[in-house]
């Protein structure tokens, strides 16, 4: 007869989770909300970074001050991500959707930094996903020039059919 094993050894090695931590749900930004936060009297890489992880889709247009890290990169440089943002409070992430990879950015990232603030070696901080990524960003901004940057009506004009 087969006994089961997980419930014995979590009993006996409890000590172990003991600082485990469940991963944080996801929080959105709307681009409204995002919109204010620029044009607000915070200041970014001080109060907020935006974190763009579109790949060859960054070019076209990007919110102002946004920091590109491509996805397909982003693994490799997370450590040094969180090195250069380690004292920002809120950091916001989004690729063109937000549906797939600034999502998956988001968690790597929080992850990175929550094991660090569980060593005592990292501030408290937020972590969100631009609802509707770029995309939509774009559609709503795209005429302001403190919030969109590098705007290109022929990118854009293509894949929106403006």
């Amino acid at each position: 007869m087969l006994r089961p094993l997980l419930r014995p050894t979590l009993r006996r090695n409890a000590s172990l989770f003991s600082s485990f931590r469940a991963p944080r749900m996801l929080k959105w930004i709307t681009p409204d909300e995002l919109a204010a936060l620029i044009k607000s009297e915070k200041a970014p890489m001080q109060d907020y970074c935006v974190v763009d992880v579109r790949d060859d889709d960054w070019h076209g247009g990007n919110i102002k001050g946004a920091h590109n890290s491509p996805s397909h990169e982003f693994l490799s440089k997370v450590d040094d991500l969180v090195e250069r943002t380690k004292t920002v409070p809120t950091v916001i992430f989004h690729c063109a959707l937000s549906q797939v990879r600034g999502p998956k950015a988001a968690r790597i990232y929080s992850e990175t930094r929550d094991i660090l603030q569980s060593k005592g070696q990292d501030s408290a901080h937020e972590v969100y996903v631009l609802r509707g990524g770029f995309q939509d960003f774009q559609a709503k901004f795209k005429d302001d020039p403190e919030l969109v940057e590098n705007w290109d009506k022929e990118v854009w004009g293509t894949e929106l059919g403006i």
